[in-house]
């Protein structure tokens, strides 16, 4: 019987490697990005940061300065913050919505390739009284995911342009 079990799985597990089957990757196709620049008026924000660090991940190369790169990325807002959702009875928030708010616009050789584009992205999570400091780090959590989804949201529209 363990023969027998041993046996159907190496059979599965040659049968679906054999497939071609992989887990999902997020691919970026940076290749036509070169030289870039990332214009901001906040070098300390947390999509600035994502976004710097994945376009280094991807081996695209930085310039230290807007009149030697041949693309910018201009961050003209990069805002975050929390709304109350719901309140209690004592009149106490019970839920917060989180939100990242960007707008960027994208440069390639002084031809505008995207104007303007606005980004938005919300999480919600419940708030309770006797958590404070483990809710302020979910906060800051959900801060740093979703300045990672929006930095894969904008180098994919910018690869795709």
């Amino acid at each position: 019987m363990l023969l027998f079990r041993k046996t159907i799985l190496i059979i599965l597990i040659f049968s679906v490697t054999s497939c071609g089957f992989q887990l999902r990757q997020s691919i970026l196709q940076l290749e036509k990005i070169s030289n870039v620049y990332i214009e901001t008026n906040d070098p300390r924000s947390v999509f600035y940061r994502t976004l710097k660090e994945e376009l280094i991940s991807n081996k695209v190369q930085l310039a230290k300065s807007k009149s030697e790169a041949k693309s910018v990325i201009d961050i003209i807002s990069d805002e975050t913050g929390r709304r109350v959702l719901s309140v209690s009875a004592r009149n106490i928030a019970t839920e917060y919505e989180v939100f990242y708010r960007l707008i960027y616009s994208f440069e390639d050789q002084k031809q505008m390739l995207i104007n303007s584009q606005e980004l938005v992205l919300t999480r919600n999570y419940t708030f309770n009284e006797k958590y404070v400091l483990g809710k302020s780090q979910e906060e800051e959590v959900l801060i740093e995911a979703l300045a990672s989804d929006l930095v894969r949201m904008t180098l994919n529209q910018i690869s795709s342009k």
